[in-house]
């Protein structure tokens, strides 16, 4: 395990268009009710996670749709891999229709042994600018884990405050999780293949997104504060969410207004998701 930290340091440069077609293709998957995005327009927080595809041909995916790890992430061979967190920083609005530039390079890889076994952790820092100005600064965690174990129950999970004044019921439906596989060119089985999540990697159904389920906590931030300026976001996964069962997205207001509180209760009503906004 120990060979795969010398992939700490690669970097990847990619360039994109922030298009205003992208854009309002994920309004209408969000259901935004708001009047669809033009070119100079600021782009939504994390809305940035459509664009900088990694596009690999055909012919070098992985068996579980992702391509094939060596490049820019090491080839760890632990073979469920999931987002497991990001820590956000917007420091200057990102404008529909801007040329940008995403520089990304691998900050940290470390390994720990957890109850079902193995664990590898993964940091890419990520550098988002636009007109020669940074941006977006955004630290993202990928977990990578060991196959399941055949009858494997996992441990129970932290109840959720239930009083939250922002509240939210969701269902990911399978269109919703294909279309977000489609506008991030993700091909990861787990969320449009049901054979391949319940029979190969054993989860219950279709897994939801990690950065989808972190944009809708963010767009029940917009509904409940609209003329709010959001200037950091962070937050961890803490277990997955499927498209088995509706969840619960909420929130709530801290420091005064200045930063607010967002998580995501399962069916079980346990945390799945937990984080926090810093408010200009």
């Amino acid at each position: 395990m120990e060979r795969w930290r010398d992939w700490i340091g690669r970097e990847t440069v990619a360039e994109d268009r922030i298009g205003a077609d992208r854009a309002q293709a994920l309004q209408a998957t969000l259901d935004d009710p708001g009047p669809p995005l033009r070119p100079g327009d600021p782009l939504p927080p994390l809305w940035h996670w459509i664009y900088f595809w990694t596009v690999a041909p055909a012919a070098t995916l992985g068996p579980d749709g992702h391509p094939e790890r060596g490049g820019l992430l090491p080839p760890i061979e632990l073979p469920r891999r999931m987002w497991a967190g990001s820590r956000v920083t917007f420091l200057r609005a990102l404008q529909v229709g801007a040329a940008a530039t995403r520089r990304s390079r691998i900050t940290e890889v470390q390994f720990k042994e957890g109850r079902s076994g193995p664990l590898a952790f993964v940091t890419v820092r990520h550098e988002i600018s636009a007109g020669g100005e940074a941006c977006i600064e955004e630290e993202h965690d990928i977990v990578y884990r060991a196959a399941p174990v055949p009858g494997e129950q996992p441990p129970p999970g932290e109840p959720a405050p239930t009083d939250a004044p922002w509240r939210r019921e969701v269902t990911a439906d399978p269109v919703l999780l294909f279309r977000y596989s489609a506008l991030t060119f993700n091909g990861h089985r787990i969320h449009y293949d049901l054979k391949h999540a319940t029979g190969t990697e054993g989860y219950p159904g279709l897994v939801v997104h990690g950065p989808l389920l972190a944009t809708l906590m963010l767009e029940l931030l917009r509904a409940e504060r609209p003329a709010a300026r959001v200037t950091a976001f962070r937050f961890r996964a803490i277990g997955p969410i499927f498209d088995t069962a509706p969840f619960t997205l909420a929130g709530r207001p801290a420091d005064g207004g200045k930063s607010a509180e967002l998580w995501i209760a399962g069916p079980d009503g346990t945390y799945a998701t937990r984080g926090s906004v810093d408010l200009a």
